[in-house]
């Protein structure tokens, strides 16, 4: 193809050479989807649902939830579509929407995580000062502040991505439209730029690393000095989840896009690709919930509340099925 003006549609990487093989991704995909649907819409009724979790720290996992969901669902869906119909096409305007959004909600969600390790600084470094620094409306600023610098990255790096003229056929090899597979195929140093832009958004990738780090040197020097091991015990609780979170995410993230092109096959380049757009979203509630004692107990609230709801609506409709209305005993005859 001369240029991207005239790629109508882009080829995604396969998961198999065989119907069988797709099949067998289809599925596990479609309980990886399902999986990471439960959890997180569980743990957004959860935290919506009891007031006791009205307080920032559960805002900031509100948040991260949300951005979980709308992260998973903008790959995966796809993947699965292509796997079940065996085909391997996206369309040109179906693939600059999907880094749009991937890129911004990968990149709000890496924000926000700056914000709530700030939000455990301050809960454990200064908590005399949270009720002031962390109000409700300083969490809706901040909440806000990632949503949009998410948004403007990914403006620039989508707008700067599809301006670079392509004429390296249209297949990416990736089972998703990634920024780093389509400047594969661009046949100018115009890419150049979008490798600067790139470079940028890692330098403040990086400072918020650096941010996220010394936070929690501060956070594990305070929490040493707490005499109590049940203190101790609550605040690693809630701090090493996060920090656990961060670490994958970073990590898998940095060497999708840092790495030169020609030092991992495309095996290796899949592989880290569903490491940190999948596995991220579907363990996250697994990772928070596990050492938070508050949101399980919410989450078992609400599970028993829906538990209840539902024998009390079987039994409604079982007991009307069995005895006729009133009204219907005092029916004259035809």
């Amino acid at each position: 193809m001369s240029n991207s003006s005239s790629i109508t549609e882009f080829l995604l990487l396969a998961f198999g050479d065989t119907w069988e093989l797709q099949l067998l991704h289809f599925w596990l995909f479609l309980g990886i989807y399902l999986a990471a649907l439960l959890g997180n819409g569980l743990i957004i009724t959860a935290i919506a649902c009891d007031h006791h979790l009205h307080t920032p720290m559960y805002f900031f996992l509100l948040n991260l939830s949300l951005l979980d969901l709308g992260s998973i669902s903008t790959t995966v869906p796809k993947a699965m579509a292509n796997s079940l119909r065996h085909t391997r096409a996206i369309s040109y305007t179906g693939c600059a929407a999907q880094v749009f959004l991937f890129f911004f909600l990968i990149s709000a969600e890496y924000f926000l995580l700056t914000v709530m390790a700030y939000d455990r600084y301050v809960a454990i470094c200064q908590p005399l000062h949270y009720g002031t620094l962390l109000g409700s409306r300083a969490c809706v600023h901040m909440a806000a502040a990632a949503w949009g610098s998410g948004f403007l990255h990914a403006v620039l790096h989508t707008a700067n991505t599809f301006s670079i003229p392509l004429c390296q056929g249209n297949a990416v090899d990736q089972f998703f439209c990634e920024i780093p597979q389509i400047l594969k195929l661009s046949c100018s140093d115009t890419y150049l730029r979008e490798v600067e832009l790139i470079a940028f958004s890692i330098f403040v990738f990086l400072g918020c690393f650096v941010f996220i780090v010394l936070s929690y040197v501060q956070i594990f020097r305070a929490v040493l000095r707490i005499p109590s091991e049940q203190g101790r015990h609550k605040a690693f609780s809630t701090c090493l989840p996060h920090l656990a979170v961060v670490s994958l995410f970073i990590s898998t993230g940095i060497f999708a896009y840092l790495k030169p092109p020609s030092i991992s096959p495309s095996s290796l380049d899949l592989l880290f690709a569903v490491v940190y757009s999948v596995v991220p979203p579907t363990l996250n509630r697994l990772i928070y919930s596990m050492r938070n004692q508050e949101l399980k107990d919410a989450v078992r609230k609400l599970m028993a509340g829906c538990l209840s709801a539902a024998i009390d609506c079987l039994h409604s409709s079982t007991t009307d099925s069995l005895w006729p209305h009133p009204m219907g005993l005092f029916q004259a005859d035809p």
